[in-house]
């Protein structure tokens, strides 16, 4: 058995590119649009990591999607947290959890994903503004 990729539905499929491939820095695998079933399916890795994959379905039909419980979040090693959540900032998103332990952060999809940020490898050193960045909604 061999885990091949997780799911998520997204509303704006434009918005979502620009999220997970512009802010967090995930690329394009593949994609492809099935017009007779009125759907498209974009699948998305981490740059060097292209077995572990991320499948944004967007229906062409407008349907709306609620969170639930029963799923948590996607969760990504980064080889530095701060410049991924500096990254991010830069590109409109809000830091729900700053990694003010110099470890972990969340921030949520135009879907309201929740996506972790791990750092690689030990924690980095406390610092400014992270340390003292209050978290913002929830995760």
């Amino acid at each position: 058995m061999k885990y091949l990729h997780t799911m998520v539905r997204v509303t704006d499929l434009a918005a979502s590119l620009r999220f997970y491939c512009d802010a967090l820095g995930l690329s394009v695998q593949s994609r492809r649009d099935v017009p007779q079933g009125r759907f498209t399916l974009v699948f998305l890795h981490a740059p060097g990591d292209e077995s572990a994959q991320v499948e944004l379905t967007h229906n062409w039909d407008p349907e709306r999607y609620e969170a639930g419980r029963n799923f948590g979040h996607l969760a990504y090693a980064v080889p530095d947290v701060y410049a991924s959540c500096q990254r991010l900032i830069d590109h409109g998103v809000t830091i729900l959890r700053p990694p003010r332990d110099g470890r972990m952060a969340f921030v949520r999809s135009p879907d309201a994903v929740s996506i972790e940020l791990l750092q690689a490898g030990a924690p980095l050193e406390l610092a400014e503004p992270w340390l003292s960045m209050p978290n913002s909604g929830t995760w």
